[in-house]
């Protein structure tokens, strides 16, 4: 297993609440930017995803597809339906598909699988509250206050698949990546 140097790591807390007083609010008004790869990916699932999409995203979806004309980080963008990522229904309809699969973040765009590890000039860090300039107070798991677990202890899957883009040389050269799944 590859190993992920976070600069913060030992003072970061994490922990995903999501159903815990959480509901999903990382979701809310997300939307992520896919590479030409994800797009693919998240293509190649429709026929599994639209059944398990709210009426409102799939009928989005249906209509204009899942990705709209807006870029972020050179990429285009998944649509939001009634306020809320197409692919959010009490939950994010590809980590539930990927963790039936087998490995959860497998088949989520990367800004989302990789929240809330990102990438600045000093490295990856653990997005918090009061750290690199932090401004979503709305997303509470983000203050180290809300938990005393070492974020690293909750995010294995997320520093693997940082580590594995890294050895790989994808988001090396990057601009840190945009704040996750927000507009």
């Amino acid at each position: 297993m590859l190993a992920l140097e976070v600069v913060n790591a030992a003072t970061a807390t994490f922990d995903c609440s999501f159903g815990r007083g959480c509901a999903g609010i990382c979701c809310r008004n997300g939307r992520p930017s896919v590479d030409a790869a994800e797009a693919a990916r998240i293509t190649a699932l429709l026929p599994r995803v639209i059944p398990l999409l709210r009426p409102e995203a799939r009928a989005v979806v249906e209509a204009e597809g899942l990705l709209s004309n807006r870029r972020k980080l050179g990429h285009p963008m998944v649509r939001v339906a009634a306020g809320w990522c197409v692919l959010f229904n009490e939950g994010c309809t590809l980590h539930a598909l990927g963790a039936a699969d087998g490995d959860a973040l497998m088949y989520k765009p990367s800004q989302c699988a990789l929240f809330p590890l990102e990438k600045g000039d000093a490295g990856w860090y653990v997005r918090q509250w009061g750290y690199e300039g932090e401004q979503w107070k709305e997303l509470f798991c983000l203050n180290p206050a809300n938990t005393p677990r070492p974020a690293l202890d909750s995010l294995a899957g997320e520093a693997a698949l940082a580590a594995r883009l890294d050895a790989a040389g994808l988001n090396s050269d990057a601009p840190p990546l945009d704040r996750v799944c927000r507009s």
